[in-house]
């Protein structure tokens, strides 16, 4: 899940919060409602801080990620239902999509009425470039998709890849935004450029980027499919998630992804008719990365120790407010529900529950001491760690005051750090850090939870970016392996032993610690606009980060209609 990212890098531009847009005449009051005209405007926020100008699609901080509106601008092959992930995605940009048998292979038929926001044809040729672009920088490789040949035949794209994409296709399909060539082949940096006059295919065009918020507004002409009900969107960026709450629950906001403590009383009391949260599960996880390349946390014992005192009962209760991360009971990370059939034989009714002595016994028996309340490493210094994430996260900040008290209890010295978030994303890509919590990836099997906190090939070296996975860069060449064999695997059957290496190694290991299940859910207001996806009717996402919030904008309506 790309949960709550921001652009780390420093790059020059306009500055925006959330302060200005919460005030009285913000540019989000509905003063249409108000004299009971239709709303032309969706006001969209997340609790984000600071963010600088960035429009990079490819860039997973830049200000058009982390606030959800590059997937108004730029557009995806297909749309995947995270919701339903055994579903096959939905041709968007292209018409019909077929995988071979083996997922070696990709063809893709591009509409022929597709344009850029520009005037200029959308073609087969902008969606084989975007991909060459993709396997000729690195850096913009983030899913590390190994891509082969591909080729144009008319409207016609094939794709090859060097390996079974059966674990990523939902990925190259759904994640990847599909750029103009005319333009970004004159671009001389296309992984770090600001892109700050972003042309894409999408319904929406960038108007304003301002301190007080974002602004795109739709494309009256030239759309490929119906133009959608709303006139602009408008994008905030509130302090943090107190702030987005009280938009919410005032109006300024109408969409969010925010944890909202007490979310019935504090959000939906506020109009029972109009205000909603829905919170669906899916197969990703949260949990503490530990930077494996600092000692003593390089040790497993320590790591494994470390697993066996964290009260995860407290953190879904009093941090995540018993909604928002349902927690993670199985010892392999998996969630309940969404992960009951990936588990393994050998660990079926193997659940995490507090273990203080017995963490104090494996310690020793490593060649810790205990020194009244204060650990000591086998080299005799005491055990402290910094545990980071940013301020504005109340629910991680609450999860990592419960993991300081919890280490606490075997001598560990735990530290709360609150770095500003382009920093600590930073921190964290970069692998400056101690411990941090985060979320995974999220897919439809295990592989992308385990891709994301074990995989080898998307460890960086010490000061180097790794976007997508392996934060605490930990080392398993059988990890890597077994990871690789069940994304080759052509049957279940074939599956069942990496995964069970997966396991296994997740567990002895601990290279992070799990705490809480991943959803992707939102807060929304139905005064407005209705159509937005339920249990009744799943069709998409309610996190306005996901590129599938574009399907949500599309299906909604005035609800004055």
């Amino acid at each position: 899940m790309q949960r709550r990212k921001l652009f780390a890098a420093a790059l020059a531009g306009v500055m925006v919060t959330g302060g200005l847009a919460a005030c009285g005449d913000s540019p989000n009051d509905n003063k249409n409602a108000n004299n009971s005209k239709a709303a032309d405007f969706l006001s969209i926020g997340m609790p984000n801080g600071t963010v600088t100008q960035n429009n990079n699609p490819f860039i997973g901080t830049s200000a058009a990620a982390s606030l959800g509106y590059r997937w108004t601008i730029y557009e995806p092959l297909g749309m995947w239902n995270n919701v339903k992930p055994a579903e096959k995605a939905k041709p968007w940009l292209a018409s019909e999509i077929t995988w071979a048998p083996d997922y070696t292979s990709l063809d893709v038929t591009i509409r022929d009425n597709a344009t850029w926001s520009d005037g200029e044809k959308l073609t087969a040729e902008d969606v084989a470039y975007t991909f060459n672009l993709i396997k000729s920088n690195a850096a913009l490789n983030i899913f590390a998709i190994p891509l082969d040949q591909i080729t144009v035949d008319g409207s016609k794209v094939k794709i090859t890849f060097k390996s079974s994409q059966f674990t990523t296709w939902h990925k190259i399909i759904s994640q990847i935004p599909i750029v103009p060539k005319h333009i970004w082949e004159k671009i001389s940096d296309p992984a770090t450029d600001a892109i700050e006059k972003p042309i894409g295919s999408g319904p929406y065009t960038l108007k304003t980027f301002s301190q007080q918020g974002i602004v795109l507004e739709r494309r009256e002409s030239g759309y490929w499919q119906d133009k959608p009900a709303i006139k602009e969107l408008r994008y905030t960026s509130y302090t943090d998630n107190a702030a987005q709450t009280t938009a919410l629950a005032t109006g300024a906001s109408e969409w969010s992804f925010v944890f909202i403590p007490n979310y019935q009383q504090v959000f939906v009391a506020k109009d029972p008719e109009h205000f909603k949260v829905w919170a669906p599960g899916v197969l990703g996880i949260h949990g503490l990365y530990i930077n494996t390349t600092r000692k003593p946390f390089d040790d497993p014992k320590l790591r494994q120790a470390m697993n066996m005192v964290i009260n995860r009962a407290d953190i879904f209760n009093q941090a995540e407010a018993g909604y928002f991360h349902p927690e993670v009971k199985s010892v392999t990370g998996l969630p309940n529900g969404a992960g009951d059939a990936y588990i393994t034989d050998a660990y079926q009714g193997k659940t995490f529950s507090v273990d203080v002595e017995g963490a104090k016994a494996l310690l020793k028996e490593a060649g810790y001491t205990l020194d009244g309340t204060t650990l000591k490493d086998k080299s005799g210094k005491p055990v402290t760690i910094k545990l980071s994430d940013p301020a504005p996260w109340s629910d991680y900040q609450t999860s990592l005051e419960i993991i300081k008290s919890n280490l606490a209890q075997i001598g560990i010295a735990a530290t709360v750090e609150k770095p500003n978030q382009n920093v600590w994303d930073a921190n964290v890509q970069k692998g400056d850090f101690d411990a941090a919590l985060r979320w995974t990836n999220g897919g439809s099997t295990p592989f992308d939870i385990y891709q994301t906190v074990m995989d080898g090939d998307l460890m960086k070296p010490i000061g180097t970016a790794a976007q997508q996975g392996n934060f605490g860069r930990f080392k398993s060449p059988e990890a890597t392996a077994a990871l690789k064999a069940y994304a080759n695997a052509k049957t279940d059957a074939d599956r069942a032993a990496p995964l069970a290496t997966l396991q296994k190694i997740f567990v002895e290991q601990a290279p992070m610690l799990p705490v809480g299940a991943d959803n992707v859910g939102g807060a929304y207001s139905t005064k407005n606009w209705v159509g937005w996806p339920s249990d009744a009717d799943p069709y998409a996402p309610s996190q306005p980060t996901q590129s599938g919030a574009l399907d949500v904008i599309m299906h909604l309506k005035p609800a004055s209609s």
